[in-house]
């Protein structure tokens, strides 16, 4: 049974920046990256090892850590936090008048209702949003975007999006409706998954 140092190595191994494993192997032949190179190594170290799922989960890993690390800089550059951000796009896709209950929003944002209830005091504070009471039985709260909070999201969303359009460069158009439903079937797999084990 692998000890601890060994499972740290693996985990290493498995999550390792590129390096030097981004090359083009020659002309004509298909571009390889750092993780094509873990593939190889455990293989020759483990031959049999079932390293196909490296070539799939490493990628979204290391994709993700990269297109973390822009959200970031664009929350940065904007002024506009990730828990605003999503907060404030959750009203604003709703349509007019901009409005939801904080149960229904922390039920879109996979929050509490605790760290919807902070995310709503924040941007209440910084005059994006208001609470208001329901007209519907006077007891309930819902959720506005102020005018000030729909100019904000508006600034950030075409900052945000044509940024991000930016980094789908390297595929066409055409070529990005394949891994979009790839991911949304795996996605829609591994959260079936991740609530059958919570019971």
């Amino acid at each position: 049974m692998p000890g601890a140092e060994q499972g740290r190595g693996l985990g290493q191994h498995v999550l390792a920046p590129p390096g030097d494993g981004h090359r083009v192997t020659g002309p004509g032949e298909p571009r390889r990256d750092g993780v094509d190179a873990i593939q190889q190594a455990w293989l020759r170290e483990r031959p049999g090892t079932p390293v196909g799922s490296i070539g799939v989960i490493t990628r979204i890993w290391w994709i993700g850590k990269l297109l973390d690390e822009e959200r970031r800089a664009t929350h940065q550059r904007t002024g506009m936090d990730a828990a605003t951000l999503d907060l404030l796009s959750t009203l604003r896709r709703e349509g007019e008048p901009y409005r939801l209950p904080p149960g229904e929003l922390a039920r879109r944002s996979l929050v509490s209702a605790g760290a919807i209830s902070q995310r709503v005091a924040r941007a209440e504070r910084e005059g994006h949003v208001r609470r208001l009471r329901s007209t519907e039985d006077g007891r309930g709260v819902l959720v506005e975007l102020t005018a000030q909070g729909h100019a904000a999201i508006e600034h950030t969303v075409d900052d945000l999006l044509t940024h991000e359009e930016g980094l789908l460069r390297a595929l066409t158009p055409e070529e990005r409706t394949t891994p979009a439903g790839l991911l949304r079937r795996l996605l829609a797999d591994l959260t079936e998954i991740r609530q059958r084990a919570r019971g």
